[in-house]
């Protein structure tokens, strides 16, 4: 449970600072992530790329709170799954005020042959 919490707190430190660098890297190379709108984004590479279109598109967005609350966790076999809900506090611009979202989701997460965890798969529930 350990290396779990650290890939949350790295999870929690790199969505405040929206590095897409830093978010990829707590993907594993064939993740799968459900959270764009359109085509499901697959892999590390692919969602280091959808990140930076995302900051491209949205230079002043921010993120202001993000406190994920761990609902639930089954670990099994080098997997772990997750039912969170997510408190987000959000601007989108510089002239917008902050909107608060809850958000409900489901994460699987993959040990790595180092014993780190990375997201396997992240889902909006």
């Amino acid at each position: 449970m350990a290396a779990i919490d650290r890939l949350h707190n790295a999870d929690v430190a790199s969505t405040l600072v929206q590095d897409p660098t830093a978010i990829a890297a707590l993907f594993s190379d064939d993740a799968l992530n459900l959270q764009f709108p359109g085509q499901p984004v697959v892999g590390s590479k692919a969602m280091k790329e959808a990140y930076q279109r995302f900051r491209a598109a949205y230079p002043d967005f921010q993120v202001l709170k993000y406190v994920p609350k761990i609902k639930d966790v089954r670990v099994a076999d080098g997997r772990a799954l997750e039912v969170i809900s997510i408190e987000s506090t959000l601007k989108s611009s510089a002239k917008d005020n902050p909107v608060t979202v809850e958000t409900n989701a489901m994460r699987l997460l993959k040990r790595q042959p180092d014993g780190s965890w990375k997201f396997a798969l992240v889902g909006l529930k």
